[in-house]
C-alpha cells in the first residue's frame, strides 16, 4: 500500500500585513517536497488564499515546471496575453515584460478570458535589490469593503475590456492568439465571446464583457474577480497615458476598462478600487528560492516597482471555466 500523503502543513507564520509563510528546513529537492505534500499544500492555499514557501531553494525554471507536475496540476497555456512573456515549458513563463519603475496593480490572472488558471505559482530565482514584492489581497474582503452601489452595478452589468493591438506596444497578435492568421483569430474571437474589428492599418480592436463578481468553485465564496483597475487608463502613470492618447487616440489605447454597458470609469472610481486593494494587501519581500502559491479566484496579486535584477518565474495551473464560477453576466459565443 502506498504511503498516505500529509493532509496538513506545520503552522504557517502569519503577521499583520504579511503573506502567510511556511519556513522549511529540508534537504529534499523542491519537486520531491511538492509530491510528498501535494494535498496539504493545496488545502493550505484553499484555506489562506496564498502561501509563501521559503526554503525550497529554487534556482531554475525547470524546477518550477517539476513542482507544477508533482503537485499533479494541469498546466494552463496563456491566451489573450497583454504583455510579452518567455515560455519555458507548458504553463511555465517568465514574468510579463513591464517597466520596473511602474507597478502592476492588483488583478486576477486572465480574468477576462472564459478559461483561466485556478492556481498561480510564482518562483523567485533572483531577488531585486529593492522593492518588487508580489502583494496579494483577499478578493472576498475587497468585495465587502467596496461601496455596495458600485459592486451591485458591476454585478448587473459586468465589466468591459477594450483592446487595441499595436506592433509597437504590448503583446502582438501572434503573442496573444498564438497566430497572426486573420481567419484563425476571428474564429477564436467568435468562440470566446469577443467582438472584433480590423483597422485600416492592419491592427485589431476588440471588446469583451465579463462578470466582475464570481463564486469560488470550491468554497462558494463571492469574489471580486476582474482586472477593472489594473487595465484601466487611470491606473497608468499620467505621462504614459498622455503619450498613448497622443499617439493612438483615446479609442486606440492598448487596453482600457469600462462599466459593462460601455460607460467610462471616472478617475475617482479607479482610485477608490486601488485604495481598497491597498488596504487589504499583504506582502513579504522576495528571497531567492521562494515559492508563492496563489488561489487565482480567491486572491488578487500585484507586482511592486523594483530596482536591480529581478527574476520571477510564473506557472499557471488548474484550469477553471468562467461558466463554473456562477457568473452574473451571460456570455454568448458563436
Amino acid at each position: 500500500m502506498a504511503p498516505s500523503l500529509p493532509t496538513s502543513l506545520p503552522d504557517l507564520e502569519s503577521a499583520s500585513g504579511r503573506t502567510p509563510m511556511l519556513q522549511l528546513d529540508t534537504t529534499a529537492d523542491a519537486a520531491s517536497w511538492a509530491a510528498e505534500h501535494r494535498d496539504a499544500v493545496r488545502a493550505a492555499v484553499l484555506e489562506h488564499g496564498a502561501v509563501l514557501v521559503r526554503g525550497l531553494e529554487l534556482q531554475h525554471a525547470a524546477e518550477v515546471g517539476a513542482v507544477l507536475q508533482r503537485l499533479d496540476l494541469l498546466p494552463v497555456t496563456e491566451k489573450e496575453s497583454f504583455a510579452p512573456r518567455q515560455t519555458y515549458s507548458e504553463g511555465v513563463y517568465s514574468s510579463s515584460k513591464w517597466p520596473p519603475n511602474q507597478p502592476m496593480c492588483m488583478h486576477h490572472e486572465l480574468s477576462y478570458t472564459l478559461e483561466f488558471p485556478g492556481l498561480m505559482l510564482f518562483a523567485c530565482l533572483g531577488a531585486p535589490t529593492e522593492g518588487g514584492a508580489t502583494g496579494v489581497a483577499d478578493s472576498t474582503a475587497v468585495l465587502d469593503a467596496l461601496p455596495p452601489e458600485l459592486t451591485e452595478r458591476f454585478e448587473r452589468e459586468g465589466w468591459l475590456l477594450t483592446r487595441s493591438y499595436h506592433d509597437e506596444i504590448g503583446a502582438s497578435l501572434s503573442e496573444s492568439f498564438g497566430t497572426d492568421d486573420r481567419s484563425a483569430i476571428e474564429s477564436y474571437c467568435r468562440s470566446h465571446a469577443i467582438q472584433f474589428a480590423w483597422q485600416p492599418d492592419g491592427g485589431l480592436r476588440t471588446r469583451q464583457r465579463r462578470s466582475a463578481v464570481v463564486r469560488h468553485p470550491v468554497s462558494g465564496r463571492r469574489c471580486w474577480f476582474n482586472q477593472i483597475a489594473f487595465l484601466n487608463e487611470w491606473t497608468m502613470a499620467p505621462e504614459v497615458r498622455e503619450y498613448l492618447i497622443d499617439e493612438y487616440g483615446a479609442d486606440g489605447l492598448p487596453f482600457n476598462t469600462r462599466y459593462g454597458n460601455g460607460d467610462p470609469l471616472t478617475e475617482d472610481t479607479v482610485q477608490l478600487l486601488n485604495k481598497v486593494y491597498e488596504a487589504h494587501t499583504v506582502r513579504r519581500p522576495w528571497q531567492a528560492g521562494d515559492l508563492l502559491l496563489v488561489d487565482n479566484v480567491r486572491t488578487a496579486h500585484s507586482r511592486e516597482p523594483f530596482e536591480g535584477p529581478r527574476e520571477v518565474v510564473v506557472a499557471m495551473a488548474d484550469p477553471l471555466r468562467l461558466a463554473d464560477c456562477s457568473p452574473t453576466v451571460e456570455v454568448t459565443t458563436s
